[in-house]
């Protein structure tokens, strides 16, 4: 069981919620952690900014990347569901809402995020990873998961996380069998 628990836990730090698949076109905003109740200059900054201009989507997605990094999760929602009001074709930010939204206690949100992406792009490399975290940690949909972590195997047989996925499949096909 331990070897499990470990297992899953080094498979999840590999999908951890910082991975992107693509680079973003956003600009990335620089600096540190930001903690509850003490924004950086940067947090300041894009605040200043959307304050000037609230439709600014690249300011959304800063601030939710930047509180997404900080796990200050059910911010980071808030900033990324404006971002998606601007513009709703954002998978990356779809992917990393989820991420959040399950981080903040809401699975079955999540999962809706990632299939949202997936309707966009079925061919997203890191919403089907993370669905299939969710599938299998959250809902112990364990036939589900390793679907998903299958498909994102044939769309990348070289990413560099691959020999984790497939231990991760194995795994989860100890679940199923054992139940």
């Amino acid at each position: 069981m331990k070897k499990i628990i470990i297992g899953i836990m080094f498979f999840v730090a590999v999908l951890g919620c910082s991975q992107k698949e693509e680079q973003k076109s956003q600009p990335r905003f620089p600096g540190g952690c930001v903690q509850a109740g003490n924004p950086s200059n940067e947090e300041r900054q894009l605040r200043d900014t959307l304050a000037r201009n609230p439709k600014n989507v690249d300011a959304w997605t800063g601030l939710g990347d930047m509180l997404m990094d900080a796990k200050r999760f059910k911010e980071a929602v808030e900033a990324y569901q404006k971002s998606l009001e601007i513009n709703p074709d954002n998978i990356d930010v779809r992917v990393d809402m989820g991420t959040c939204l399950r981080q903040s206690g809401k699975p079955d949100m999540a999962v809706l995020e990632y299939k949202k992406a997936l309707q966009i792009n079925p061919g997203h490399v890191n919403a089907h990873k993370n669905l299939a975290v969710v599938l299998g940690e959250d809902f112990k949909d364990y036939a589900g998961s390793i679907r998903e972590l299958e498909t994102a195997i044939s769309l990348d047989p070289n990413a560099p996380d691959v020999a984790a996925m497939r231990q991760q499949i194995e795994r989860w096909k100890q679940q199923t069998a054992s139940k």
